[in-house]
C-alpha cells in the first residue's frame, strides 16, 4: 500500500470535491425548483430571499455558472481518482480497479442524487442558505462568461450554419386543429375553450385586458394598512406615489405577500412597461422571464393608461368567456332584457360583445376596442343619454352616462326603433 502521505490527502480532496459538487447540484435544484409564488414572496422578503430573486432574474447567467463550476469540480475529482488509482495499482491491482468504480458511485450518490433529492424537499430554506456562496461563485465566473458565449456562437456558426428556426404555425391552423380534436364531453369542451383562449393571446392587445386608469388606488407615501380603501382591496393591488400618469411599481395585496404593520411601500414590486398595442402572448412571456407580476401599459405620449397583472392574463386564459368588464365591475357585462335587447356595460370590449351576440369579430388596430370607445369614435364627442350609433346590424343607445362618458347602453337589432324608450332630454340639445 502506498504511504499515508499519498492516499490520505487524495481521499480528503475527493471528499471535499464531492461536497462541493453536492453544493452546486443542490443549489441548482433548490433555486430552479422555486415556484412563481415563492419568487413573488422572496422579492419582498428578507435580504437573503431578495438575493435569491435577483439571481433568478437572469436564469441563463446563473445556470451557466453553476454548470461550469460543477463540471470543473467533477473533472478535478476524477483526475485525482485516476492519480490515486495509479499509485495504488503499484501494490494491488484489485484495489486500483475498485477505486474508479467507488469514485463513480460516490460522485453520483453524494454529489447528485442525495443533494438534489434534499433540495427538492427543502428548497425554500436551502435557497436562502446557499445564496451567499452561490452569488460569489457567479460573480467570479462573470469575467470569463463572454469567452464561453463567444466560443458557443463560433462553434454554432461553423458546424450548424444552415440550422434555421422552424416556421411557426398560423393561428388559423391551430384553431382548426383544436376544433377537429376528438371529444364531446363537458371536460373536453372546457379544454378546447382554454386552448382557444391560449391561441387568442397572439391576437388580443393588452389594451383589451388591462385595468384602465381610474380603476385602481394611488396612495401617497408612506402607506399603512389602515390607508387601504375598498377599491384597493377589490383590485388586489395599490400603486404607491402621487402621480397617476407614471406607474413604476405596485403593491400586491394577496396571500403571497407577507404584510407588515409599518410601511407597505417596502413590499412594492417593479412593473415592466409595455406599449398599448402589444399583444398578450409576448407580454406574458416577458412577465414570466422577468418574474414580474404586472405591466404598466404606456400610450404614445409615455403616459400610463392602464395596468395589466399576471392574474388578469390567467383569467383571460381560464375563463370560458373572458371579460375585463366582469373582472372590474364584478357582474355580468351583457344581460338580455327580452325582445332581442341587451343591457351592456360601456366598458365591455367589442370582442366579448361579438362573442355574446354570436358575431364575427375582426379586430382593427385603427378602431376602438370598447363599446364606449365605439360611441365616441362615431359621434366624435362624449356621448350622452339618448345618443345612438349603428354597429354590425345592431342599434346602440346610451341609457346611462356620467361626466366622463357612457356607463350603460342598450343594444337591439337595427329594425328595433326603440320607440318605447325615452330619448335624450331636449334641454341637452336634441340632436341625435
Amino acid at each position: 500500500m502506498p504511504a499515508a502521505e499519498i492516499w490520505l490527502p487524495a481521499i480528503l480532496a475527493m471528499a471535499g470535491l464531492i461536497l462541493a459538487s453536492g453544493f452546486f447540484s443542490s443549489s441548482e435544484t433548490a433555486l430552479f425548483y422555486l415556484s412563481r409564488d415563492d419568487l413573488i414572496a422572496f422579492r419582498v422578503g428578507r435580504r437573503r430571499q431578495r438575493m435569491v430573486a435577483d439571481l433568478l432574474a437572469d436564469p441563463d447567467r446563473l445556470l451557466t455558472a453553476v454548470l461550469f463550476w460543477n463540471l470543473l469540480i467533477n473533472l478535478t475529482y476524477f483526475a485525482i481518482s485516476v492519480v490515486l488509482a495509479r499509485h495504488v495499482g503499484r501494490d494491488s491491482t484489485a484495489t486500483a480497479t475498485m477505486i474508479p468504480l467507488a469514485s463513480l458511485v460516490g460522485i453520483i450518490l453524494f454529489g447528485e442524487v442525495v443533494p438534489k433529492s434534499l433540495a427538492v424537499v427543502f428548497r425554500r430554506r436551502l435557497a436562502t442558505v446557499v445564496v451567499w456562496p452561490l452569488s460569489a461563485s457567479v460573480r467570479i465566473f462573470d469575467p470569463i462568461a463572454p469567452v464561453f458565449r463567444s466560443t458557443t456562437d463560433f462553434l454554432y456558426r461553423v458546424f450548424w450554419p444552415h440550422v434555421t428556426v422552424e416556421p411557426a404555425l398560423e393561428a388559423e391552423d391551430l384553431e382548426q386543429a383544436i376544433e377537429n380534436s376528438i371529444g364531446t364531453t363537458e371536460i373536453f369542451r372546457q379544454e378546447r375553450q382554454v386552448l382557444h383562449n391560449i391561441v387568442d393571446l397572439g391576437e388580443i392587445s393588452v389594451e383589451e385586458v388591462m385595468r384602465p386608469r381610474g380603476t385602481w388606488s394611488t396612495l401617497p407615501l408612506p402607506i399603512h394598512l389602515e390607508d387601504l380603501d375598498d377599491q384597493a382591496i377589490d383590485t388586489g393591488f395599490v400603486v404607491p406615489g402621487g402621480d397617476p400618469d407614471i406607474v413604476e411599481s405596485i403593491i400586491l395585496l394577496d396571500h403571497r405577500v407577507p404584510f407588515t404593520d409599518r410601511f407597505l411601500e417596502q413590499l412594492a414590486r417593479d412593473v415592466i412597461p409595455v406599449p398599448w398595442c402589444a399583444r398578450l402572448a409576448p407580454v406574458l412571456q416577458q412577465l414570466r422571464d422577468t418574474n414580474a407580476s404586472a405591466a404598466s401599459v404606456i400610450n404614445e405620449y409615455g403616459e400610463t393608461i392602464g395596468i395589466l397583472t399576471h392574474d388578469d392574463i390567467l383569467d383571460t386564459i381560464l375563463s370560458p368567456e373572458p371579460s375585463r368588464a366582469r373582472r372590474l365591475l364584478r357582474r355580468e357585462p351583457v344581460e338580455p332584457v327580452g325582445q332581442g335587447r341587451y343591457e351592456v356595460q360601456a366598458l365591455t370590449t367589442l370582442r366579448h360583445l361579438s362573442k355574446r351576440l354570436q358575431l364575427e369579430y375582426d379586430p382593427d388596430p385603427e378602431q376602438q376596442i370598447t363599446v364606449s370607445g365605439l360611441l365616441q369614435d362615431q359621434l366624435e364627442r362624449v356621448p350622452e343619454v339618448g345618443d345612438e350609433c349603428l354597429w354590425q346590424g345592431f342599434r346602440i343607445r346610451v341609457i346611462e352616462a356620467s361626466g366622463r362618458g357612457p356607463v350603460k347602453v342598450l343594444i337591439a337589432p337595427t329594425e328595433d326603433s326603440l320607440d318605447d324608450l325615452p330619448s335624450r332630454p331636449q334641454a341637452e340639445g336634441g340632436d341625435e
